[in-house]
């Protein structure tokens, strides 16, 4: 899971890089999803067992993909302006977002506490973009976008996962936007100007391939639950990348809220893995009653 959060910070590095030295973002997304679907087939053998790749609702998996390519071309226009902490942060907010949404689309309601989390999270992106001060641009709100777009993405694989396999889910994800981005790229005239800068936009895909690779590995080896922090540890990666490839590093504002944030979404977290032993506990309670009485 540590490696998945560094081969997508070098995915968001590298985005970044390329916009800002002026390859077409609509490029920059074509190549990381085209890539990345070469890939999975290569990294899950898919001419072996083709019909794991078989998707049950096709119109699902495209709208699936729609989100996914709107949360990418959002972040990388967001990162054109922003620093890669500051969009992160924001980013980290999409889990709260998730639970909050969870309730009318899924039926999964929060609770007080966590809905008290929410509310912090959100004040901590409120000091991160510090709105009506002059701080907030067009860059968060492509960033703000972005995360929303990832929510309903997320919360389209949680409805989907009861019926499409997670091979199908990878592939898909890519494939959709890839197709639909195809008639754009006529229109896309902003090319990169040497080999170095075609390297890195074939990277891309290397990247987010290889880094959606180690996510399924890391959930087949552990619980979600176990694996539910370690997301948050991409902070820190950008951080880093941030201050060695563009020489920038957040200011106090944006850590503060970035602290509030995380350590919301840790909360969440926690409060969900108690929910969930209890909720386990009280059935095996019930199980035991029963069974007494057969």
């Amino acid at each position: 899971m540590l490696a998945t959060y560094v081969f997508f910070t070098f995915l968001d590095t590298s985005s970044k890089y390329l916009v800002l030295a002026g390859v077409s973002a609509l490029i920059v997304a074509w190549v990381r999803f085209a890539v990345h679907v070469v890939l999975v087939g290569a990294l899950l053998r898919g001419w072996r067992q083709p019909m794991r790749f078989r998707p049950v609702n096709l119109p699902a998996h495209v709208l699936r993909g729609v989100f996914l390519f709107g949360s990418t071309m959002c972040n990388i226009l967001a990162l054109r302006s922003l620093q890669l902490a500051e969009t992160t942060s924001i980013y980290f907010f999409g889990p709260m977002v998730i639970t909050a949404l969870a309730g009318p689309l899924l039926g999964e309601w929060a609770g007080w506490r966590r809905w008290l989390a929410i509310l912090a999270a959100f004040a901590g992106v409120l000091i991160i973009t510090r709105p009506g001060v002059g701080v907030f641009g067009i860059g968060h709100l492509f960033a703000l976008g972005s995360m929303l777009s990832n929510s309903f993405y997320v919360i389209m694989t949680r409805r989907m996962s009861a019926t499409e396999t997670s091979e199908s889910l990878i592939l898909f994800s890519a494939l959709a936007p890839a197709v639909l981005l195809l008639p754009m790229l006529p229109f896309s005239f902003s090319l990169p100007h040497d080999g170095w800068h075609w390297f890195v936009l074939l990277m891309l895909g290397v990247f987010g391939g290889v880094g959606h690779w180690l996510l399924v590995q890391a959930y087949r080896l552990a619980t979600t639950t176990a694996l539910a922090p370690y997301p948050y540890s991409q902070m820190v990666w950008m951080i880093i990348s941030g201050w060695i490839v563009f020489k920038q590093f957040p200011d106090r504002w944006t850590l503060v809220g970035a602290a509030i944030i995380v350590a919301s979404g840790l909360y969440i977290v926690h409060r969900e893995h108690r929910l969930r032993l209890r909720s386990r506990a009280a059935s095996d309670v019930e199980a035991e009653a029963l069974a007494k009485k057969l």
